[in-house]
């Protein structure tokens, strides 16, 4: 995977290895579009309380850990990185995790389903964003690499023209989400001194 600093978190590899054991429920998400769904969580319209968003990392089912430690470890590594998430976007470092095969393929299709998922929790407070013909552009290579129903392309997009969003997606995305936070970070403001 890229765009992670793995060693900067030790708690990492537990939730790692969680996420893909037995124990964890059978619909959880792994850490690809775990990030893509704290990310749209984190740099979204309002404030979403964990209480709502964490049971949606496992599926809506109840994860079983071996022991308390392992439970701290877990969600730690979790609060962790929406945290991380939250400093790189403020100092407009964000990198993604996505996924590299051995053969070195960019796997970023997991990522934006992820941050479609975490949309999905406010549709309505999004709406501004995709009402906005200058700021929609800053979702479509997000949007891009989602699927529909029948795992075909959600914008209806051929196979030649996704692989290159795919290829340029660890450049791309990056940038979307940080223009995307300033978008939600502009209207607030704007509301705020409304308000005033």
């Amino acid at each position: 995977m890229i765009g992670f600093d793995v060693s900067a978190d030790k708690n990492y590899d537990t939730l790692e290895a969680y996420l893909e054991s037995d124990r964890s429920p059978s619909e959880s998400m792994l850490v690809s579009d775990l990030d893509g769904f704290l990310t749209a969580i984190t740099i979204g319209p309002e404030l979403i309380k964990p209480s709502e968003w964490l049971p949606v990392i496992w599926g809506g089912e109840k994860p079983i850990f071996a022991d308390e430690r392992e439970a701290q470890a877990v969600l730690g590594a979790i609060m962790s990185r929406y945290n991380e998430i939250l400093c790189e976007i403020e100092q407009q470092t964000f990198q993604p995790i996505i996924w590299v095969d051995s053969g070195g393929t960019v796997i970023a299709a997991d990522w934006a389903e992820g941050f479609r998922l975490g949309m999905g929790l406010r549709p309505k407070s999004w709406d501004p964003l995709f009402r906005s013909k200058k700021h929609l552009l800053l979702l479509l290579p997000i949007l891009a690499l989602c699927s529909d129903g029948n795992g075909e392309s959600a914008l209806g997009l051929d196979a030649e023209t996704e692989n290159a969003i795919m290829i340029e997606a660890p450049e791309v995305i990056p940038s979307c989400v940080i223009r995307i936070a300033a978008f939600w970070r502009s209207r607030r403001s704007k509301r705020a001194t409304r308000l005033h």
